[in-house]
């Protein structure tokens, strides 16, 4: 009887560690997959969105968080209003934290982008692959450069977000899911890392701060509402959930136009910056002193390189910034950075030396800005959808609230 019992727990073990496992990551035997671009979604997927009231073919949402390597699908709920469904391990981001800023650099995009149908590829030589869209209005506004730049399978990228076969297979199936029950654009949001107050302060220091602010302000948007916010692009920056007044229009190189924010968005910001702005000083009290190392992708891959064992070539797993990276002192950060920079030029200037495409450098200091002379580069077919026309203010104004944030 003992026996027999044991045997009852250690089953019952090993279930729950299954179940574990699909939190991490989708399991799919694909020799059984007849049709991979219809692939139904798993049942114990279509219970939870049961459970959590969302329809099957509900609006969708996807965000990137480079530096804990995840990725994670939010579905509309009768209430409109988003929650998580699913969450993936990301196997391979090339390059380190940080916009992709020209073709060649290695570096996965950062920011807001809308995905369409057309973004789906069924024919992807990487199982599937859907195009971030990027460049997107504000990457061409500001001369940033690159194409084909994807959610794939095959676990294997340069300037991708790069998934299992099994994962993409889920994350393809949701976008496809959605595309069939309306839904015009899929919201991808990717950025550094989660945005909170002292993944912040670790970060302060880096040359890409300023971008990563701008980010955050569409990040703090979607805490406050769970609704994708409304982007847009003027003056070569994002503005989220603004209202264009007095007959004025979005351009992405031009000027903004007088803008309005509903005042019930205005005052949950608000709110939400006071706790925020409180976190913050508390942790530059933690962290004084200090800022985090950004590993490179080398180091990144070393950390999980008893992964590839047993596997063909071109599986090439990262590994996360957060295993690979540390907090230092700044003093030594700098040194460090300034040993990396001057390795780089010695490298470039060797007899015989091709060019390199440039590092991210992890630097002390604000990027420069693009020089204006910079050729703002044809853009992607597939970066965005036509944008819709302007609502008069009488329309908006009768709007219920709630429908601001709402997404056809």
């Amino acid at each position: 009887m003992r026996i027999r019992h044991f045997a009852y727990i250690s089953l019952m073990a090993l279930a729950l560690s299954g179940c574990n496992d699909a939190l991490e990551t989708a399991q799919v035997d694909l020799s059984k997959v007849k049709n991979k671009v219809e692939q139904p979604l798993p049942s114990h997927i279509l219970a939870q969105m049961s459970a959590k009231g969302m329809d099957r073919n509900s609006p969708i949402m996807i965000r990137i968080f480079k530096e804990e390597g995840a990725m994670e699908i939010w579905k509309a709920k009768t209430d409109n209003r988003f929650d998580k469904i699913a969450d993936y391990k990301i196997c391979a981001w090339s390059g380190r934290l940080g916009p992709k800023v020209k073709t060649g650099d290695r570096q996965a995009p950062e920011g807001f982008y809308d995905l369409t149908r057309a973004n789906l590829n069924p024919n992807s030589k990487y199982y599937l692959a859907i195009n971030t869209g990027f460049p997107n209005r504000y990457d061409a506004a500001n001369g940033r450069t690159g194409s084909d730049l994807m959610i794939h399978g095959a676990c294997s990228s340069s300037g991708c977000y790069s998934m299992t076969d099994q994962q993409v297979l889920e994350i393809y199936a949701f976008a496809r899911d959605a595309f069939k029950g309306g839904q015009a654009t899929v919201q991808l949001q990717a950025f550094p890392f989660r945005m909170t107050a002292e993944n912040m302060v670790k970060h302060r220091l880096d040359s890409s701060y300023d971008f990563w602010k701008m980010l955050k302000v569409g990040y703090d948007n979607f805490e406050v509402t769970k609704r994708p916010p409304e982007v847009n692009v003027c003056e070569k920056k994002y503005v989220f959930n603004q209202q264009a007044t007095d007959g004025g229009a979005f351009n992405a190189a031009g000027k903004c136009p007088a803008m309005s924010t509903p005042p019930a968005l205005t005052a949950a910001l608000a709110s939400y910056g006071k706790t925020y702005d409180a976190d913050y000083a508390k942790a530059m009290g933690k962290f004084d002193g200090m800022a985090w190392y950004d590993p490179t992708e080398a180091e990144r891959k070393a950390v999980v390189a008893k992964l590839r064992k047993g596997r063909e070539l071109a599986y090439a797993p990262t590994g996360t910034s957060l295993e690979a990276g540390r907090m230092v002192k700044v003093a030594e950060l700098e040194d460090m950075m300034a040993k990396r920079t001057a390795q780089g030029l010695a490298a470039k200037t060797a007899p015989g030396a091709t060019p390199a495409a440039p590092a991210q450098p992890q630097a002390v200091a604000v990027a420069a800005a693009t020089p204006a002379a910079v050729p703002v580069p044809m853009q992607n077919p597939l970066a965005f959808a036509a944008p819709e026309p302007q609502e008069t203010a009488e329309a908006v104004a009768k709007k219920p609230f709630w429908k601001f944030w709402a997404r056809n």
